[in-house]
């Protein structure tokens, strides 16, 4: 377990003591916007990080000794949080949060991306209905092999076998379009 910090007097900040909330904001609102931005590579992201901890700092002024040191554990712990959530959404496959790659897509990449993916729909499609329903299964409702096994009747072994066959030949069927590597 963490050891608290110790606090540290407002005295040994440089002049710090004497700086109203507004002046601290004015002061240090850029250095944590770009440390904030370091942490999480998202403008919008570091920007409401900082304004969160500000908002914190606000609440909790007279109780704060050292308010330059809080405000950069606060952006810190704060980035890592919700770096620690958003990791835990890509690895269940469910994100909450705009994708900040899409506004930056050129156009010929974004048309690109929709052919592939029409492309793929029909490749899926084609598929024969017992394949169709485990890609189904396992890619779009998100259930493990022994789940898909209870679903199909098929033993684990074979949900895993069939699901590594039909996307290796959707692979070589993508080649030509392509893709290399579908991940």
């Amino acid at each position: 377990m963490l050891q608290q910090t110790p606090r540290v007097n407002r005295s040994d900040e440089a002049g710090l003591s004497e700086l109203s909330l507004r002046e601290l904001f004015d002061a240090e609102e850029t250095t944590l916007l770009r440390y904030a931005f370091s942490l999480t590579g998202r403008r919008a992201v570091a920007e409401e990080i900082v304004q969160d901890v500000f908002l914190q700092l606000h609440i909790h002024w007279e109780n704060v000794e050292s308010p330059r040191a809080w405000l950069v554990r606060g952006v810190r712990n704060r980035a890592f949080d919700l770096l620690k959530k958003h990791q835990r959404e890509v690895l269940d496959g469910v994100s909450h949060e705009p994708d900040s790659g899409a506004g930056n897509e050129s156009p010929e990449s974004m048309l690109s991306r929709i052919e592939l993916t029409a492309a793929l729909r029909n490749l899926v499609a084609q598929l024969d209905e017992t394949d169709r329903q485990l890609v189904t299964l396992k890619y779009f409702e998100n259930l493990s092999y022994r789940e898909i096994s209870e679903n199909t009747g098929l033993s684990v072994g074979n949900v895993g076998y069939r699901l590594h066959h039909i996307l290796k030949d959707l692979g070589v069927k993508m080649r030509p379009l392509g893709i290399d590597n579908l991940s």
